[in-house]
């Protein structure tokens, strides 16, 4: 039923089109300049010239009566008529590549192209990999990753601008599906000035607040730390933030203190700082890291790509059990 509601939606887009003149190559114009906010630039990523695609837009424009575009701005801005447009734009783009992939999924090529969101506290550990072995499997995708923190990614999976999303759940939002992948220990890294420093094990409820570095507000990693440390903790305590977590690590080599750090980042210390890592305990703090998609998307293939890829990065004792032995569905 999913699949052709999906079908039905697009159908009746294309007949809009069609009655309207306006071609899927037009969409992707509007939805470049949103994108690069330069017209010049945006028809350089389209691979047409300049006076082609402002032409196209024009026509546009006078064929919807309306101005999708405010080019006395600089860098130019859609007007809140054109802002609603190119978001419908980047739906029917996006149906129309789930449709086309829908056709190519017969054939042993898999020539698409994937945007892919990831969370920074996710993304050094799968990035650096990722593009290397997702081009070999798959060299006829093209492929664009970017760091974002979790609200960009959901505002953008919802807006159709990029086509799935990396990063810490649940998020308990009915507007996308998630799909777990790995489930990941943190344990802490702590100073040897620390008063917890000859500790075997840390407690997770014995976790103080005192001398703890956490992220700065907005990171996800920051409200896991949290949710671990405050529960039998006063909350007068001074709290320090840092902007990431190798600048939690040099932190803390340089001033002391400790921190929680995701299992995947000690391949990142050296032997040295792997004598100050502890595990936590009673529970071991745990994160689930899912790929997130929006409740419409269809391109089954492309999905399960992704998560083949990912399961020869993550470890096969942190993979999500199902993952282990299935296919994705959707």
């Amino acid at each position: 039923m999913q699949y052709l509601s999906n079908r039905l939606f697009l159908c009746i887009y294309l007949y809009f089109l069609y009655i309207c003149s306006m071609t899927l190559q037009q969409l992707e114009y509007i939805v470049a300049v949103d994108r690069h906010r330069h017209f010049v630039k945006a028809a350089e990523a389209c691979r047409v010239a300049q006076p082609t695609l402002s032409a196209m837009i024009a026509k546009l424009e006078d064929e919807l009566d309306v101005r999708i575009f405010d080019r006395s701005k600089h860098p130019v801005e859609p007007t809140p008529v054109g802002q609603e447009i190119i978001r419908q734009a980047r739906i029917v783009l996006q149906n129309s590549m789930q449709l086309k992939e829908t056709v190519s999924s017969r054939k042993e090529i898999m020539a698409t192209h994937l945007n892919l969101a990831i969370i920074p506290t996710v993304a050094p550990y799968i990035i650096p990999r990722f593009i290397g072995l997702f081009q070999e499997f798959f060299p006829m995708t093209e492929i664009r990753i970017l760091e974002m923190r979790t609200d960009e990614i959901t505002r953008d999976l919802k807006e159709a601008k990029i086509d799935m999303g990396l990063l810490a759940t649940p998020l308990m939002d009915n507007d996308l599906l998630e799909i777990p992948v790995y489930y990941e220990k943190f344990v802490a890294y702590i100073s040897p000035s620390d008063p917890n420093y000859n500790k075997e094990k840390l407690p997770a409820d014995e976790l103080p607040l005192q001398h703890l570095w956490v992220l700065q507000e907005g990171h996800c990693l920051r409200n896991q730390i949290f949710n671990f440390c405050t529960e039998n903790t006063p909350a007068d305590k001074q709290v320090y933030e840092a902007g990431s977590i190798d600048n939690l690590v040099r932190i803390i080599d340089t001033n002391g203190g400790y921190t929680l750090i995701p299992q995947l980042h000690l391949s990142m210390l050296n032997d040295k700082q792997l004598k100050n890592v502890r595990p936590v305990i009673a529970p071991p703090p745990v994160r689930e890291i899912s790929l997130i998609v929006s409740r419409d998307f269809i391109r089954e293939r492309l999905l399960n790509a992704v998560a083949d890829i990912i399961k020869k990065i993550i470890p096969a004792d942190m993979l999500d059990t199902r993952l282990k032995k299935f296919a994705i569905k959707i």
